[in-house]
């Protein structure tokens, strides 16, 4: 890579990579690390007996109505019929999923296939994050791990000006700038922290902590729509309060007890918030050094 000053657009030439396209890169990467800790944290012995059906996945449809709980209940029960080969089946999975993410060539497939499975295992596995079996909080795990996986693995997504050819100048945040468009990725925060509030205010008269707690959930869903530099002040207390979550509520994800299936929502929702992080847009005017790559052409066919 190279600087050139550019009078006005050279053809043959296509700007580096912007902040933007790299920062969607390395939280691919980290969305593929996260399913790698998944696939090893399948593989431990516990999950090859009979616990792994009747104490992970069965409590996790307890107290919801019976068309979340009838599947759950399924679902354990024919992992408890082939335990061995099924949960071997299941850390496969996720390590194909995990290689093919960190792997340009083969990300948006393994996207899809992340996105899908996630679903499924929020449904049949999670219990839809257990959101209809009473009342939650994010302290607990709100809404469920594996969606935030889903989530984020829409928001990665790589777009058609990303990566080498991408406009350097490009700003926004991988977030906005993601299949869901602008709209749609707020709209998802505002939801997901929406929901947050609403849980933890759920059933009325809850203490001081939960109101403290409302609060600050309330100011992170504010941010979405609010302008950047508002952005970025509600994303740090985000990233504070997925501390807060994952150390106060989820124990680290209970990593240590042999039982866990993944590290809980707590990273999940750091990750999140760097994906809603907004880049400003570098402006390049005539007689600029733009870093540039030079674009190879095939040999015309004669």
């Amino acid at each position: 890579m190279s600087t050139v000053v550019l009078p006005s657009p050279a053809r043959g030439l296509v700007r580096a990579p912007s902040r933007l396209s790299r920062t969607r890169e390395r939280l691919a990467w980290a969305l593929g690390a996260a399913w790698l800790l998944d696939a090893v944290l399948q593989l431990q012995p516990f999950m090859f007996t009979q616990g792994f059906p009747k104490d992970v996945l069965l409590p996790a449809g307890e107290g919801s109505p019976a068309w979340v709980s009838a599947p759950v209940a399924w679902s354990a029960g024919l992992v408890a019929d082939h335990v061995v080969l099924l949960n071997s089946l299941f850390a496969l999975t996720q390590l194909a999923i995990a290689v093919g993410i960190i792997r340009r060539r083969t990300r948006k497939a393994a996207l899809v296939v992340s996105i899908a499975w996630a679903l499924l295992v929020w449904w049949l596995g999670e219990g839809l994050g257990m959101l209809f079996a009473g009342p939650m909080s994010p302290l607990m795990g709100l809404p469920g791990a594996v969606v935030l996986y889903a989530l984020m693995g829409v928001l990665v997504w790589p777009v058609a000006n990303d990566g080498i050819g991408a406009v350097a100048s490009d700003g926004g945040a991988v977030a906005t700038t993601s299949p869901l468009s602008a709209t749609g990725a707020r709209l998802a925060w505002l939801g997901l922290w929406t929901l947050f509030v609403v849980e933890t205010l759920v059933p009325a008269g809850r203490d001081v902590e939960a109101w403290v707690l409302a609060t600050a959930c309330a100011v992170v869903a504010s941010g979405a729509f609010a302008p950047p530099r508002w952005q970025k002040l509600s994303l740090l207390l985000a990233v504070a309060l997925s501390a807060v979550i994952w150390t106060f509520g989820e124990d680290f994800g209970a990593l240590a007890t042999g039982r866990s299936t993944d590290p809980n929502s707590g990273p999940l929702l750091a990750l999140l918030a760097l994906c809603y992080w907004p880049w400003p847009p570098i402006r390049y005017a005539a007689g600029d050094e733009v870093p540039v790559v030079m674009r190879k052409r095939s040999a015309p066919q004669g």
